[in-house]
């Protein structure tokens, strides 16, 4: 499946508590688990004022239901087309 990276405005957000956090989470997995397994979500980048999450799915229309359903801020979805890290640099 595609795979995308979520760009989330959440003013504060490198000082939400971990309850929040677990609160957001929480709410995530339980729209997830409604939707079914045509949309995953991955894992998430918290920043001082953005959440940055990264997941599978069938299509981008899919990952913004999850975020509509769930009440989240979307403020883009990109898809991604590759993956890269120092290794990539060996030949």
């Amino acid at each position: 499946m595609p795979k995308y990276v979520i760009e989330r405005t959440i003013p504060g957000a490198g000082k939400l508590s971990p309850a929040e956090l677990t609160s957001i989470s929480q709410k995530s997995c339980s729209v997830l688990n409604e939707m079914g397994p045509k949309v995953q979500w991955l894992h998430s980048y918290v920043t001082d004022d953005k959440i940055y999450c990264v997941y599978i799915a069938e299509n981008e229309d899919l990952v913004r239901e999850h975020a509509k359903r769930g009440g989240f801020p979307t403020d883009a979805v990109s898809a991604v087309h590759a993956v890269i890290d120092p290794t990539t640099a060996e030949a």
